[in-house]
């Protein structure tokens, strides 16, 4: 009797034979990605370099001015104007009430003299027609008269006699108050002049547009006239101050 032999297995696939096919990798799900803004960067070094330069330009014009302003001033030694009220007589200071003080009247009649000096002599200045007021001490209006307006030269000086300052009108109570109280001060009224214009100035081929200009006069010391003589003020010690009218829109500095 033969022996058979069978075989354990299955003969092994061939070891040379290509392995299956890999599959692809699965792809995410697109997503839109935002868009970065980077066209903000640029604008904003624009802004930058115009700030700059605007800063930079301002800064050069103002050195420029101030080295022009301080030649001028070595070079011509520029000087305001000076006032004065060398004179100042007193016709009449009446202040009249009602009896039951309801109405309060008062009449004023000043004469004076005004003196304009130019002090420089490279400088020269053209006024406007000025507007004078006449003011007590707690500036009670007392009344008010014109200079006309004059060309002042170089070393120049000029002089107004018998400029008449007048004044009526009625009083409030407040007024009335404190025109009383300077009335009896045994060292006299203290009155102040204001003199308002515009003035033009020129220097060489150089004009300045009008700009206006207020000057206050105090330290005059009246007295009520009695009868029909006027009274003469003290004016020694006087001083005029000149001060700019600088307007902004409906204000002025």
């Amino acid at each position: 009797m033969s022996d058979r032999v069978f075989p354990a297995s299955k003969p092994a696939a061939n070891s040379t034979a290509p392995p299956p096919p890999a599959k692809p990798p699965l792809r995410p799900p697109y997503r839109p990605q935002p868009h970065a803004r980077r066209h903000h960067r640029p604008r904003r070094n624009y802004c930058c370099c115009c700030c700059f330069w605007t800063v930079l330009i301002v800064l050069i014009l103002a050195l420029l001015a101030a080295i022009a302003a301080t030649a001028l001033y070595v070079l011509y030694r520029p000087h305001r104007p000076s006032f004065s009220i060398p004179s100042l007589r007193t016709h009449r200071l009446n202040l009249t009430s009602s009896a039951d003080s309801s109405s309060n009247h008062l009449a004023t009649l000043f004469n004076l003299t005004v003196t304009s000096k130019n002090p420089n002599s490279h400088i020269t200045f053209s006024y406007d027609p000025f507007v004078i007021s006449a003011l007590s001490s707690n500036d009670v209006f007392l009344g008010n008269g014109t200079v006309p307006g004059f060309f002042s030269d170089k070393k120049n000086q000029t002089v107004f006699k018998n400029v008449v300052v007048s004044g009526s009108s009625d009083l409030d109570t407040d007024s009335v108050t404190s025109l009383k109280s300077d009335l009896k001060k045994k060292s006299g009224v203290s009155l102040k002049i204001q003199l308002d214009t515009k003035v033009k100035v020129k220097l060489g081929k150089l004009k300045s547009k009008k700009v206006g200009i207020r000057v206050t006069c105090e330290g005059i010391k009246g007295e009520v006239p009695k009868g029909k003589s006027p009274s003469v003020a003290t004016t020694d010690e006087s001083k005029c101050k000149v001060d700019l009218r600088i307007k902004i829109w409906k204000f002025t500095f």
